[in-house]
């Protein structure tokens, strides 16, 4: 189960011994993410937990979401709101502008603790591959258009690393799916849907837990379960008082 980065791209070899779950866009939304880990019944000493990123702005706990980063069954993407957060800390991009897309709760964090953050969000790769031949999934935050092996390649241009974190068209209807041919079973987030989604050969598994009505979602890798719940009905559960594994 040991990972190696290779530039922008993270291995891991298939989980023998428990189950892999994929999570989808966090927003700061950890009381939501404590039930649904209770729910699973997660074993952190068997289970793995893979992040599609964005753990941080718009929902209330950014800060709880970015401590997920140091648990060892925690595996996240970079997405493009830590892309965010890591410009602002380099000083290219300014405060306000990522305030507007929800850093906001950053308002009155000191630079250094800005910096230590983007510190640790630099590590994350663009995409993750887990397993191999019938048995491998992918994880990104938007959208790649190729193969396993322009993928396993890790070498993407500026075009291509701005699609994996900003990109919509595949979402909206406007990527051919023929371009994912060679792609495995790939699960991402950034474009919120009402239900999970499978277009071409990505899984989108966003469904909006920081916003009105919308929930956060858990799905099993390769598997057809899933579980959901929205903030409020997680912490009306409880969820507050739940610990992280």
């Amino acid at each position: 189960m040991d990972s190696t980065l290779v530039t922008d791209v993270c291995h891991h070899s298939t989980n023998r011994t428990g189950r892999d779950f994929i999570v989808g866009d966090l927003h700061g939304c950890v009381d939501a993410l404590r039930y649904l880990l209770h729910e699973i019944e997660f074993d952190p000493a068997r289970d793995r937990l893979f992040s599609v990123g964005d753990l941080v702005d718009r929902g209330a706990q950014s800060e709880e979401a970015l401590a997920l980063l140091e648990k060892p069954w925690f595996h996240a993407v970079l997405g493009n709101h830590e892309d965010t957060l890591i410009a602002v800390a380099e000083g290219r991009l300014r405060r306000q502008w990522w305030y507007g897309i929800g850093g906001s709760w950053a308002a009155a964090l000191p630079d250094e603790r800005l910096r230590h953050y983007a510190e640790k969000l630099r590590t994350l790769p663009l995409a993750r591959v887990v397993g191999s031949g019938s048995e491998r999934f992918n994880v990104l935050h938007a959208e790649f258009f190729g193969s396993d092996a322009d993928l396993d390649a890790g070498v993407f241009s500026d075009e291509a690393r701005q699609r994996l974190l900003w990109g919509r068209e595949l979402a909206i209807g406007n990527g051919d799916p023929e371009r994912q041919r060679g792609l495995s079973l790939t699960y991402c987030g950034h474009t919120p849907m009402r239900e999970l989604q499978q277009i071409g050969s990505q899984v989108f598994i966003d469904t909006g837990a920081f916003g009105p009505g919308g929930k956060l979602t858990i799905v099993e890798a390769r598997r057809s379960r899933r579980w959901q719940v929205t903030v409020d009905a997680a912490r009306a559960e409880g969820a507050a008082a739940l610990a992280l594994p």
